[in-house]
């Protein structure tokens, strides 16, 4: 059955990250319903083969194609990396919108010619990732840095606090000392660290978030297959995953 603009958008993450993306679609599109499915049962997803990233989003993404989903943002960079592909090829009728880290814009704006990115190692290792580099980057240093335990901080709701700093001071000084000027947020948990990050940065770096870009290019899609609502109080609904069932 054909999609129609009254029917939701689709948001999953492994987790709370993702919510970031979420509240960016929303204050763009205050007129669209939203569902959004957190896969805390299997979270976090950066330390996970990626045979089993793609099981989960394509569980997930049945749970919201069932429930009438005109689109599917994929809301997490690790599950992106590993399942995009997959997922476009599994519904070919179904616009999917996954996540990139901002290597570009970094690149772009760098003026010390190196740029930090925080990821996870599924991240990291993903072709996206590696496509963007390639394509973007020929002439700058992109350090990298793994940083799969904020996953767990921002899970935990610690985003804040001595364990919290720590754990940002040992990724980003080394980037800032190694003369990163821009810092890429390459997993929608990690935005939920950003006050701490541009705290430790001490405005040495810039902190990219892809978030608002991921919202503007969910809008150019749904604006192509007419499918922007013009009527809607924005509802939005939040599920967990307990097991393999959606619970509210």
């Amino acid at each position: 059955m054909a999609s129609k603009a009254t029917d939701p958008v689709g948001f999953f993450d492994s987790g709370r990250g993702g919510l970031c993306v979420l509240e960016a679609f929303r204050k763009r599109l205050p007129l669209e319903k939203t569902i959004y499915i957190a896969d805390t049962e299997h979270c976090p997803y950066g330390n996970k083969p990626p045979e089993e990233i793609v099981a989960r989003a394509k569980a997930l993404t049945e749970q919201l194609l069932a429930q009438r989903c005109k689109m599917v943002v994929v809301a997490c960079n690790t599950a992106t990396a590993a399942a995009i592909d997959i997922l476009r090829a599994t519904w070919p009728d179904v616009p999917f919108v996954g996540m990139e880290p901002a290597v570009k814009p970094a690149v772009l704006r760098s003026k010390s010619g190196i740029v930090g990115v925080l990821a996870t190692a599924g991240t990291f290792s993903g072709r996206l990732y590696r496509e963007t580099c390639a394509r973007f980057a020929k002439n700058t240093r992109v350090l990298t840095c793994v940083a799969d335990d904020w996953v767990t901080l921002v899970e935990n709701g610690e985003t804040t606090g001595p364990r919290a700093e720590a754990s940002v001071r040992a990724c980003v000084e080394p980037l800032l000392a190694a003369g990163a000027d821009h810092l890429v947020l390459g997993c929608t948990h990690f935005p939920h660290l950003k006050p701490l990050i541009e705290q430790v940065a001490a405005g040495q770096a810039e902190v990219l978030d892809p978030s608002d870009a991921v919202a503007r290019q969910a809008e150019r899609l749904l604006a192509a297959r007419n499918l922007l609502a013009t009527v809607g109080d924005g509802v939005c609904l939040l599920y967990g995953v307990d097991g393999e069932n959606m619970v509210e």
